[in-house]
């Protein structure tokens, strides 16, 4: 799967409802392919459920999700061979080795054999990650974690990259390298980053989209949603004072 151009991602009036709660109510978005946009929410607002529709894990109460224009409900194979996630890195398993968790994850994305060795070292090279590929994740430092992490996530080329909170708890070094590693993907992937750190936005994203109570209250130009009402908006639902 080549991410050269990067995948676009549609959604349209998206509703998603456990039971009486609306999690997410209405959303109507598009991101472009190549583009770097940001979801911005507090807890609870919808971030991840938004991804768990565009991923295919949660299936629409109401409205429509495509990636490339392929529904995840109709064709969730072909949706994930488009998709690369990082999650948090409490998703990864401790007990593995990093290289015996890249071959896991190669086989998870369906790639074997020669191609998986290739990607492999490519991971490995990409992330710095050679001095640590014998030794178990749950033994890694919190930065090493997450490069294996986003390794995982690149093995098979992916056009659009999720990266949910990619520098939470690292240090400033960490968070700068992790950064780097995104900044570099915009252009030649699609990259939707969904954090509640506005300096993470500003630095990696070039529009965003807020969300509050599981609506969409605001989208545009990262520069220009931080500068607005917005910003009121969102730090009000993240409890801090505006």
């Amino acid at each position: 799967m080549s991410g050269a151009r990067g995948a676009s991602v549609e959604t349209e009036a998206l509703e998603r409802r456990f039971g009486d709660r609306v999690a997410l109510a209405g959303v109507t978005l598009r991101v472009a392919p190549g583009e770097a946009f940001g979801l911005l929410g507090a807890n609870g607002a919808g971030k991840t459920t938004f991804i768990r529709l565009v991923t295919g894990y949660l299936v629409p109460t109401r409205g429509s999700v495509r990636v490339d224009g392929v529904s995840p409900v109709d064709d969730p194979r072909a949706v994930h061979a488009r998709i690369g996630f990082a999650a948090e890195t409490s998703r990864l398993y401790p007990e593995l080795s990093v290289r015996g968790f890249l071959r896991f994850a190669a086989g998870a994305h369906g790639l074997a054999g020669a191609a998986a060795q290739a990607a492999i070292e490519r991971a490995v090279d990409r992330f710095s990650l050679g001095e640590v590929l014998r030794r178990p994740i749950g033994n890694l430092s919190k930065g090493f974690q997450q490069r294996v992490n986003l390794a995982q996530a690149f093995l098979h080329d992916p056009a659009l990259l999720i990266v949910d909170e990619p520098t939470a708890g690292l240090d400033p070094l960490q968070q700068e390298e992790v950064r780097g590693v995104l900044r570099d993907a915009e252009g030649t992937r699609t990259v939707l980053l969904c954090t509640h750190d506005l300096d993470e936005a500003r630095a990696l994203t070039s529009r965003v989209g807020v969300l509050a109570g599981g609506r969409l209250v605001a989208c545009g130009p990262t520069a220009e949603i931080l500068a607005g009402d917005a910003l009121a908006l969102f730090r009000s639902d993240c409890g801090e004072a505006a």
